[in-house]
């Protein structure tokens, strides 16, 4: 088994522009910690950090990979954002959406951001791997063709897909996103489209404000390929798996891909500053056992991770190392420092009842 992590250090170096102070950063110019963003490189560095300390990197193809170049980008956004993008990270950064800043040298971060992803896809695809994942970053699910938002500049999966399908690599892709706000992005970049699946399951009502409804479900032979599954604040370890086992495993199933990729956000874990859920450790890795084995049974086990978002520097490294013994089947494990108290406060018989039965009816309703 082959299993990749797509990474690189100058990911690690992007900055939250107009809110990290009054540093110039960009450059050679390493941005502190915090970044001026709950979006910062710990989370990310910490979560290699924990794998190379295990011993779980040793049993990895660890890669960088080029930046997408510029026809790749253009596959999904306009010339006229890409100019612009460029035009203010050479000028020394800003921010062209709603919280979604940079400092100079974002627009070629980002590009590096979709590269890692894209090529995650790439080789998978052609068989030098089985399964990948790529640490990108800033985070790509939130960016629409023309509008970047919540920390995301690039889509970084929809020019991964598109890249895939232009080479003939692919004709029909799953994106299945498990982060705890909405994937807005990758939903606009293909919503009339019927060759690829996306779907969501995030936390009702956070963000962003007015988009991801059970009634959005595609538009022109796009309709009926997109998912979406607003749950309610609380969800824990078993509901999620629920959501998993129930709705999206058989809207997968029976859309026959040729590649599934996740979008891996880790903020509906229970301990993260900007989600109300109560998923775990334990949770993630469970989630990806069963996209992998679901990959496995539909597409020869073509399946490809990529971070999106997590903003609990301690916690966020122990679930990515969750997702990473399931990709690799290592045996290398990480114990979860967290668990007794976490799952104490896992959702009662009585409420998980309420969220099962929540599940069940949006599936008859989304007709699963």
């Amino acid at each position: 088994m082959a299993t990749g992590f797509f990474w690189d250090e100058r990911t690690f170096w992007h900055a939250g522009g107009n809110y990290a102070g009054t540093l110039p950063l960009g450059g050679l110019v390493q941005p502190l910690a915090a970044g001026g963003l709950p979006e910062s490189a710990e989370t990310k560095r910490r979560f290699k950090n924990l794998m190379d300390v295990t011993g779980l990197s040793a049993a990895l193809s660890m890669q960088s990979a080029p930046a997408a170049s510029r026809e790749e980008l253009l596959r999904v956004h306009p010339r006229s954002y890409l100019d612009a993008f460029k035009a203010a990270s050479d000028g020394g950064g800003g921010e062209l959406g709603h919280h979604a800043p940079f400092t100079r040298d974002g627009y070629e971060i980002a590009a590096l951001s979709a590269g890692l992803a894209t090529q995650a896809v790439r080789a998978v695809l052609s068989g030098e791997l089985d399964n990948a994942y790529s640490l990108s970053r800033p985070p790509g699910h939130h960016c629409e063709p023309d509008k970047p938002m919540g920390f995301c500049l690039l889509a970084n999966i929809a020019i991964a897909v598109e890249a895939a399908l232009a080479e003939g690599r692919a004709t029909r892709v799953v994106i299945l996103d498990w982060d705890v706000h909405h994937g807005n992005g990758s939903e606009a970049a293909f919503y009339d489209r019927d060759d690829v699946l996306t779907i969501s399951l995030h936390q009702e009502g956070n963000y962003p404000l007015q988009t991801g409804k059970l009634a959005d479900r595609g538009a022109g032979k796009g309709c009926g390929f997109n998912l979406n599954l607003p749950l309610p604040a609380g969800m824990g370890h078993e509901g999620y798996l629920h959501a998993i086992d129930t709705v999206v495993i058989p809207k997968i199933t029976a859309f026959k891909p040729d590649l599934v990729i996740v979008a891996c956000g880790y903020d509906c874990a229970a301990p993260d500053p900007l989600g109300s859920m109560l998923a775990m450790a334990k949770t993630f890795g469970a989630m990806t056992a069963r996209i992998k084995q679901t990959a496995e049974a539909l597409c020869g086990g073509k399946l490809v991770v990529v971070h999106e978002g997590g903003y609990s520097e301690t916690y966020v490294p122990f679930c990515g190392h969750a997702v990473m013994v399931a990709l690799s089947g290592s045996d290398i494990h990480a114990p979860d420092p967290m668990e007794a108290a976490l799952t104490a406060r896992q959702p009662n018989p009585r409420v998980l009842a309420f969220q099962k039965e929540l599940i069940d009816d949006m599936a008859k309703t989304a007709g699963v």
